[in-house]
């Protein structure tokens, strides 16, 4: 208790130097949600203009063996004057009782209906002069936000790994809290573990195993509940900068510290465009590969898929995006799930930024051809009128997951491209490095950006403004009228050779030299999608596509072994559905399969073997594609 009661001060006094946690930013937030600050948000019970938290403190026990977190969360909370409840997201929690302030005075609670997506809102009795609430809780086994894994699926193949997925609204299914993007707070926990596992969270962590299973950790910087992680397995720890560090299973961590060798360097490139990095650390975990996302961009700990240590670092875009989420996202975050460009566009164009100053100009070119063929191809899926292929979205009433698509992502990017273009660079980096410093540590809307854009950059010259056309970029749908042209010298290349090899030339004339992942890429999403068995064989005997080991360039091959009906890819195609989890790569397999019935089929019968190593976002999605019904 003595080390808790230290660490919590030692928060304390961290947060007044970052103007996150004090006593005159409490009464700022007290102020702004008398005013309405914090409006209503459709995915979460929670009502932070009543009592908003502002701490949490976690003890948590970790139960490999029931599947389940036991303990207790405490809340410091901000209480409006006459407001009696404190309403939280309580998900699918089992709680065990509730206490108010230190004295632990039992109080009554509600945990109410169950609602489809959203979980139950855990409604505690509170007084006016209520500080702290205790919640004695547990999850249960099929919780959406723990990704239980078994031995056999890690690296080593004899320790069991555990990891949470708190976005976007699954952090109530592990802790009770204001499960919003708008609420901001700081945090500790003691976590208990098996004595041969480490524990890690998005936290200042540990770099060694404790021989008793017991860690403590410190989070002084405000963050919203969807960064809130943490991960337990057999990890080792291998510094890279003096930054920065890798965690991975010991069999994974020469190959993932030398994958990821340039993480340092892309922090300075950041912080020389953009201002201080603020999270003190930046250190990477390597996930299994049930992992449903490429990264996540949890606080001081990236969380990744082993998807991308390919052995030539040709992947480590995925590492300079969560990198510039410690600008864009974590530190500006996104108010609401309706405006997910903020975190995601203004990440990508960063992310091509870091790219450029680390790969040079060619590279980056590359990197936005091949970003703009997708986002076309996903405006003509979702269609061109969708309000769904605005930047602004209207997710009311749906899962807030259902707009992570490539829009936020790449039209984003290109939003800003275009500003950039128009008002220059350098005008445009001293706007961004200020917009970060502005809103650091602040959950914002479009709206917000949009004012601020204006006031401080588009305002004072009607043309800068109309040839930005910020309201066709942001409330309208499909493609506007000045979308930057982008070109790559080398992807043309590429494409000539493509062309040729589809016109009836051989694979063997196609010169390959010095091509990196996205030189394939273009070349075989230029391909035609349905080839005679005879062309599939030349091209596959050619480069050896079927036995590739870098996952994106096998997904693009396996895609058109599926319309062309190539056999001698079918059984390397079922063992990726059986054994990847990362959706990005799954989608585009099942989606193709579930276009004919046979096809369908035996994607059904292949993802009934797959979906216990599924996480469960990813069963949501896969299910979906093919017509079956998943539990929320």
């Amino acid at each position: 208790m003595i080390i808790r009661k230290i660490l919590i001060t030692l928060i304390t006094a961290f947060a007044v130097m970052n103007c996150s946690a004090t006593k005159e930013s409490e009464r700022e937030i007290s102020e702004d949600a008398a005013r309405g600050k914090y409006a209503e948000d459709p995915h979460s019970f929670a009502r932070p203009w009543e009592a908003v938290v502002t701490h949490l403190s976690l003890d948590l026990t970790v139960n490999f063996d029931e599947k389940i977190l036991h303990g207790k969360a405490s809340l410091s909370i901000e209480v409006m004057p006459g407001v009696r409840q404190l309403h939280l997201d309580g998900g699918d929690l089992v709680i065990e009782r509730v206490t108010l302030g230190e004295n632990e005075i039992p109080a009554e609670f509600t945990l109410g209906e169950d609602i489809e997506l959203l979980g139950r809102p855990l409604i505690i009795e509170i007084q006016s002069q209520t500080e702290a609430v205790n919640i004695y809780y547990s999850t249960i086994p099929q919780s959406g936000a723990l990704d239980w894994v078994a031995s056999a699926q890690t690296a080593g193949g004899t320790h069991p790994f555990l990891y949470t997925q708190s976005q976007p609204i699954f952090a109530r299914r592990w802790i009770p809290l204001q499960d919003t993007p708008a609420v901001r707070f700081t945090y500790d926990a003691r976590v208990t573990v098996p004595p041969e596992l480490m524990a890690v969270m998005s936290a200042a962590n540990p770099t060694r195993k404790n021989p008793e299973g017991v860690y403590e950790f410190v989070m002084p910087q405000a963050i919203p509940s969807y960064l809130m992680a943490m991960g337990v397995g057999n990890l080792e720890f291998r510094e890279m900068g003096r930054r920065t560090g890798i965690y991975a299973e010991p069999e994974l961590i020469e190959a993932a510290a030398y994958e990821f060798a340039d993480t340092e360097e892309m922090m300075l490139k950041v912080e020389e465009m953009y201002g201080p990095y603020r999270w003190e650390r930046y250190d990477l975990l390597v996930l299994p590969p049930s992992f449903p996302w490429g990264g996540m961009e949890n606080p001081r700990l990236t969380f990744l898929t082993p998807t991308v240590i390919v052995g030539d670092r040709s992947l480590v875009s995925l590492i300079a995006h969560e990198l510039a989420h410690s600008w864009s996202g974590n530190l500006v975050t996104n108010a609401s799930w309706d405006d997910i460009w903020l975190n995601e566009g203004f990440t990508t164009y960063l992310e091509g930024r870091i790219m450029e100053e680390v790969f040079g100009s060619e590279y980056e070119q590359m990197l936005s051809v091949l970003a703009r063929g997708k986002l076309l191809k996903e405006i003509k899926e979702l269609g061109v009128e969708s309000p769904d292929t605005h930047l602004k979205l209207n997710l009311s009433g749906r899962d807030p997951d259902d707009g992570f698509t490539d829009i936020p992502y790449l039209k984003g990017k290109f939003f800003l491209i275009t500003i950039e273009r128009v008002v220059g660079r350098e005008k445009w980096d001293a706007f961004l490095k200020t917009y970060f410093e502005k809103y650091a540590f602040k959950s914002i809307t479009t709206e917000d950006f949009m004012d601020y854009l204006n006031a401080n950059l588009l305002s004072s010259d009607k043309s800068i403004a109309d040839s930005v056309n910020t309201s066709a970029w942001v409330y309208s749908p499909g493609i506007p009228g000045n979308f930057p042209l982008v070109r790559s010298g080398e992807l043309e290349s590429v494409n000539r050779s493509a062309s040729m090899w589809s016109e009836g030339g051989m694979a063997a004339d196609v010169n390959t030299e010095g091509w990196t992942t996205h030189h394939w890429l273009k070349f075989l999403r230029s391909l035609p999608r349905e080839n005679e068995i005879s062309r599939m064989k030349d091209l596959d005997n050619t480069f050896g596509l079927t036995k590739s080991g870098n996952p994106e360039i096998l997904v693009e091959w396996l895609v058109i072994s599926i319309t062309s009906k190539y056999e001698p890819a079918y059984t390397v195609l079922e063992n990726f559905l059986l054994t990847v989890g990362r959706r990005k790569l799954l989608k585009p397999l099942y989606t193709k399969m579930a276009e004919t019935p046979e096809g369908l089929a035996t994607a059904q019968e292949i993802y009934e073997k797959a979906k216990p190593m599924y996480h469960h976002s990813t069963k949501l999605t896969i299910a979906k594609i093919l017509g079956l019904e998943e539990m929320q």
